[in-house]
């Protein structure tokens, strides 16, 4: 009870219903009996609740209850759904609008750090640059900003690369499809299924508005960082249409519960991106991505394997055929 209510405090809701099956505390709370070994905790709801507008507190019967933790179970089952690599026909038509000469490319891959309560001891593993405890989040999406693939917990000091080995590797692990790819920034390893833009090459699409690209590296970069914003942009939705993923505010809940409610934002907007996408949030969002400044990224030291080698075989191609429509156009 404690827990749920503490919940609706960071998601700012203002009327509230609180149900559950324990009897004793539904009538302690109804009747501010604040005695026996239940006081501490009867205080500390009545004195949330002062905090909503409209606050009650009801019974459920046990069997209610059983079945909404079940429910609860199976909305962890519905992970799968955006651990699925989806039909690549939205995305080619979305490259296709670009340019991008490729119907392999399925989405875009980055992290994004939450606001996170540890104990003191663990906090260094969790204070990055923001100079708060955080935790990085990785996260793929398709070019429809819906979520293929999230995985939080990671510490804010985490690297980019770290998490993305663990990533590939771990049981539930990204499933990316023999010959497709994400796009990613240059903080990743340019790999076979991870694209990244080509170093030391003008990249963000504020460098190419007053000179547009004179060769066939910078014309890929262009076009790959008009694409690999869809990852910031499903980011910017979802922080916005859940403020308690954005909250810069220590919460008052474990890791292990925010990694519940991460996860369950992210499944939510990707029923509400289907359903009621909400055009007015996204053309905001768009207007702020275009508008932010974004911090470089220090680049990952570079690995000299297969894979690597296949992944500039993969860039070069693609650089190359981009090049030659451009200028024959």
């Amino acid at each position: 009870m404690e827990q749920g209510v503490l919940l609706a405090q960071e998601m700012n809701l203002s009327n509230v219903i609180f149900e559950s099956d324990a009897t004793s505390v539904i009538l302690a709370v109804s009747q501010a009996l604040n005695g026996g070994i239940m006081g501490h905790l009867i205080q500390g709801i009545q004195l949330a609740r002062s905090s909503f507008s409209y606050c009650s507190f009801q019974h459920m019967k046990r069997d209610y209850n059983r079945a909404t933790h079940e429910l609860a179970q199976f909305a962890k089952l519905k992970l799968l759904l955006f651990r699925e690599t989806p039909s690549t026909a939205v995305y080619s038509l979305t490259a296709a609008s670009f340019g991008y000469c490729s119907q392999d490319c399925i989405g875009a891959l980055d992290g994004t750090h939450v606001r996170v309560k540890v104990p003191n001891e663990d906090a260094p593993r969790y204070r990055g640059r923001k100079g708060y405890t955080t935790q990085n989040v990785l996260a793929a999406c398709s070019f429809d900003l819906k979520f293929t693939y999230v995985l939080p917990g990671w510490e804010g000091t985490a690297s980019d690369s770290r998490i993305i080995k663990n990533a590939l590797t771990r049981n539930d692990n990204l499933k990316i499809p023999q010959g497709k790819y994400y796009l990613v920034d240059a903080g990743y390893m340019n790999r076979s299924r991870l694209i990244a833009p080509y170093r030391g090459v003008r990249y963000h699409l504020k460098e190419y508005s007053v000179r547009p690209p004179e060769n066939a590296k910078e014309l890929f970069n262009l076009r790959h960082a008009s694409l690999r914003t869809a990852i910031e942009r499903a980011f910017g939705v979802l922080k916005k249409r859940f403020p308690i993923i954005a909250s810069t505010t220590e919460p008052n809940y474990c890791v292990d519960t925010q990694n519940e409610i991460i996860l369950a934002c992210c499944i939510l907007h990707n029923y509400l991106m289907g359903v009621d996408p909400d055009e007015s949030l996204i053309a905001e969002v768009d207007e702020e991505v275009l508008h932010s400044y974004r911090e470089r990224v220090a680049p990952t030291p570079r690995e000299d394997d297969e894979d690597a080698r296949q992944g500039d075989i993969i860039r070069d191609s693609i650089a190359l055929a981009m090049w030659q429509n451009y200028v024959q156009m």
